[in-house]
């Protein structure tokens, strides 16, 4: 069974077609890529797979479930995280907060529980601030667990907004153009984090990202959408070597 299966889905916007019978077949534990030139449609996609929106027409399978016209938080707890072409960070919380905020799908406590600090907060809490450096530490980020994340560099808050997605345990992970930004040495660097989170955490990847270099380099399949519909997909090497893909992005 594909982690996700996506089925002629669309959406309008007064009348604009901005994604049209858009489908796509997604395994477990692959490297996807979502490529297309500005305005194509590629975040609208993201939107629709985690309920920021809700289509028009089609269906979403993951993991062989039906979560068309779910809600975001519906989504999320089902296994699907994402983080975001501008990054959306909690400022004025810590790195290990930031994280934090990701494990609650996991760890809980009752209400009462925080109100009057009962153990079974304190063992939770322990639980949680030790998973968090776990998840940190494989983004070399676990010595600046207390520093605030407005005050990282741009390249870390990026792998800090990876790390709190992970921390909601998703069997899909949507990453919106996880390089912007950041220069060729950030971008390699990048490039190994991703490999090595789908293997440590077994999780199903797919990125939007302008970067070929990055694309090429680490996903085995690419979709390439433009005005809304998918116009090719293939291996990279098979997509970008596409007359039809060429025409789209630099014109005729």
């Amino acid at each position: 069974m594909a982690m996700l299966s996506v089925k002629n889905l669309g959406i309008s916007f007064g009348g604009l077609h901005a994604v049209d019978s858009f489908s796509i077949t997604i395994e477990k534990g692959e490297l996807y890529g979502l490529i297309g030139p500005n305005g194509a449609g590629k975040t609208t996609v993201f939107n629709l797979l985690t309920g920021v929106y809700k289509p028009d027409m089609g269906q979403i399978l993951l993991d062989g479930v039906d979560i068309t016209g779910k809600n975001p938080i519906e989504i999320n707890k089902a296994g699907i995280a994402r983080t975001f072409q501008n990054i959306r960070l909690f400022r004025n919380m810590s790195v290990l907060d930031n994280v934090k905020t990701g494990l609650h799908n996991n760890y809980k406590y009752s209400t009462a529980a925080g109100i009057l600090r009962l153990p079974s907060y304190f063992k939770t809490e322990r639980r949680m601030n030790e998973r968090a450096h776990e998840i940190l530490k494989v983004f070399d980020l676990d010595q600046e667990a207390n520093t605030l994340s407005a005050n990282l560099p741009y390249g870390k808050q990026r792998k800090l907004e990876i790390a709190r997605a992970l921390a909601t345990e998703p069997k899909l992970l949507l990453l919106d153009e996880p390089a912007a930004g950041m220069n060729p040495a950030e971008t390699d660097e990048l490039m190994e984090t991703i490999t090595l989170i789908r293997e440590k955490y077994d999780v199903t990847i797919l990125l939007i990202e302008h970067d070929m270099k990055l694309v090429s380099g680490i996903c085995e399949k690419i979709f390439v959408l433009n005005f809304g519909t998918k116009l090719a997909n293939g291996t990279p090497s098979e997509v970008l070597n596409n007359p039809e893909v060429i025409k789209a992005y630099l014109g005729e």
